[in-house]
């Protein structure tokens, strides 16, 4: 019988069998083997690994350093053994050992043999785990890259997507205040073509002249609506709203924009969270979506427009920076269509960019979605593939402890005329001046200041009644809101409408301004405004939630005082 035997660095320095060729298979195994020096190691096995050198038992029934072993070689036959170590260059790792049924078996030239066979099995085996570890050492190494790997990864994705926000909040802001200030210019556009066109006859060429200007003007205007969506300036009339039930409602109208070439399916969790957000922009992103998801499937295809609840865990928010963990309420719009590169989307949010033939389509469609999703605390993924489709997921927060708004309120059909005085305050000259000749024509008192500061002398010199102040938001030394607050404590009756290209967010963030009655965004016609003011004057009594009133505005500082 031979066999081969590793030594272990266990507490009782055992010696484990490792390999087995004759004999009895259970032999070896059971023989308790040591290669310390205590009574389990005195044996051929244990003295060669122990002291490096071969070891060799003439009489199996007569060598005192095998008696504890004595019994079990008589039963197996063993009438001689050698043990033979096998070294890694000065220590010795384990032996080979051989049995053999004579006595006195192994002469020299025999162990010589013995020796070389061991030398070799010795390099065979030393070669083989440093394969092994070489191998266990290239695995871990490649694991380890692959892992960094995975954290460099992790982290440009996370950068790109810091740069990313970062770069469409600044172009947010750029869209936002060139809106803002074109909304002015436009507003003075549309003010004196209303003006001129008041003076015209239907018969009067020029007239054509004028409709083409307040209609360009008109276009202009929606197209600096949807920059100030994108840039997060656009008022918003948030109530508390079940998607499934506006998805309901545009349902009626989709096939209509599809046609007989796309499929259109729905899918609704009839659970679905209700969200805070305008109705009117939910109903464009979904207009928005499917009108983007129809273009990318000329051919036809299938649409999908989905809703469900979700939950973002910190595991989730750590891959996507955007998004704080919390519940939010999921509307996915999925189309069969031609897909995007990956070099394309990054940039499909930005204002202008778009894949379209030139002529068919602005660029501003998933911008506008973009703005509304983010001014709403939302969020919006993206994920195409050319040739496999796209899919955007708007994420809107869960709505919770609020009662939902009744609709908001719409303009009655009153008489256009007045004789009421208003105080118009704008720091564009020609805005204060074409407002202040349309409201004289329809039988209004002006009074016009060109700033805050200015328009509370001119209310406190005047010793009538003021009925309505109507102010721009954002104008330099005194804001609207701060005027607003000022004029209802000294005048409580007066009444008050805003003004402006955007609103400050600030201002909507505490909910001075009720947008449903008392707010119109620039540019607007001047029918539009002389239609509001009527509808303010014509109500009951000045609104409980006065700007007075706020608590944003619980004191007077910084407020201009009454002079002595």
């Amino acid at each position: 019988m031979a066999w081969i035997g590793y030594a272990q660095q266990d507490s009782n320095q055992s010696v484990r069998l490792m390999a087995q060729a004759g004999g009895d298979p259970g032999h070896a195994a059971a023989a308790e083997l040591s290669w310390g020096d205590n009574p389990c190691g005195v044996g051929p096995v244990g003295t060669a690994i122990r002291t490096g050198t071969s070891r060799v038992i003439r009489s199996g029934a007569k060598d005192p350093n095998i008696a504890k072993w004595q019994v079990e070689a008589c039963i197996h036959g063993y009438g001689s053994a050698a043990a033979l170590p096998m070294m890694n260059q000065e220590t010795a790792f384990g032996s080979i050992n051989i049995y053999s049924a004579e006595v006195d078996k192994f002469n020299t030239q025999e162990l010589e043999l013995l020796g070389e066979l061991s030398s070799n099995l010795s390099f065979g085996i030393l070669t083989l785990r440093a394969r092994e570890e070489g191998q266990r050492c290239q695995d871990a190494l490649r694991n380890e890259l692959d892992r960094q790997k995975a954290i460099l990864e992790k982290r440009e994705r996370l950068e790109f997507q810091i740069v990313q926000a970062k770069k469409m909040d600044a172009v947010g802001k750029l869209a936002g205040g060139i809106a803002h200030d074109f909304n002015n210019l436009l507003m003075i556009i549309s003010s004196y073509s209303e003006l001129m066109m008041d003076k015209l006859s239907d018969s009067d060429p020029l007239r054509r002249n004028g409709e083409q200007i307040l209609k360009a003007a008109r276009r202009a205007g929606e197209l600096t609506g949807q920059l100030l969506a994108f840039s997060r300036k656009q008022v918003q009339a948030l109530r508390v709203l079940d998607l499934n039930a506006v998805l309901e409602e545009l349902g009626k109208i989709l096939p209509g924009m599809f046609g007989d070439t796309i499929r259109v399916s729905v899918v609704q969790n009839k659970k679905l969270w209700p969200v805070k957000a305008d109705p009117a922009q939910i109903e464009q992103i979904l207009m928005n979506l499917a009108t983007n998801a129809r273009d990318a499937m000329p051919q036809g295809g299938q649409l999908t427009i989905e809703t469900a609840n979700v939950e973002f865990d910190e595991k989730y928010t750590r891959s996507h920076i955007a998004s704080p963990a919390g519940e939010y309420v999921m509307l996915a719009v999925s189309d069969s269509g031609m897909g995007m590169d990956q070099s394309v989307v990054p940039h499909i949010f930005e204002p202008f960019f778009t894949t379209k033939g030139s002529g068919k389509g602005t660029g501003l469609g998933l911008s506008t979605v973009y703005g509304i999703v983010k001014q709403t605390g939302g969020y919006v993924w993206v994920y195409s593939e050319l040739g496999l489709g796209t899919t955007l997921k708007v994420y809107l927060p869960r709505a919770r402890g609020a009662e939902a708004v009744g609709e908001l309120s719409s303009l009655r059909e009153l008489p256009l005329r007045g004789n009421e005085t208003v105080l118009i305050v704008d720091d564009e000259e020609p805005v204060r001046e074409a407002t202040r000749i349309f409201l004289e024509q329809y039988g209004y008192s002006v009074l016009s200041a060109k700033n805050g500061r200015q328009a509370v002398e001119v209310a406190r010199k005047y010793p009538g009644t003021i009925a309505l102040l109507v102010t721009d938001v954002v104008m330099p030394e005194l804001g609207g809101s701060e005027l607003a607050k000022l004029l209802t404590m000294e005048r409580p009756e007066i009444r008050v409408l805003f003004i402006s290209g955007y609103t400050e967010s600030a201002v909507l963030q505490h909910g001075v301004i009720d947008v449903a009655t008392c707010f119109l965004q620039k540019p607007f016609s001047l029918k539009a405004l002389v239609t509001k003011i009527r509808n303010l004057l014509a109500a009951s009594a000045p609104p409980e939630s006065s700007i007075a009133a706020h608590p944003r505005f619980s004191s007077n500082r910084d407020l201009p005082q009454h002079s002595d």
